[in-house]
């Protein structure tokens, strides 16, 4: 979705370029990208309803979003 809150550039900005090198360069990250991504829809899909999921199910997803972007986090961090 082109709407959806959290993006990658929205939460590491500054960072994009670290970003793309990392991708580019290293399988696991890039992983890490594919994993933030596919959660952060799930959750976005959960918080307007567009899919129907308990309330237990989505705290999950965002504790899940949460942790991959600590992840992306250290990556840069670890890069810089």
């Amino acid at each position: 979705m082109s709407n959806t809150p959290h993006t990658l550039g929205e939460e590491f900005p500054g960072n994009l370029d670290a970003i793309h090198a990392l991708k580019a360069s290293d399988p696991r990250f890039a992983k890490l990208l594919r994993d933030y991504d596919e959660i952060n829809d799930k959750v976005h899909r959960a918080e307007t309803r567009l899919d129907s999921v308990s309330d237990d199910v989505e705290q999950s997803l965002r504790r899940q979003r949460v942790m991959i972007k600590d992840a992306i986090a250290a990556a840069i961090a670890s890069a810089g």
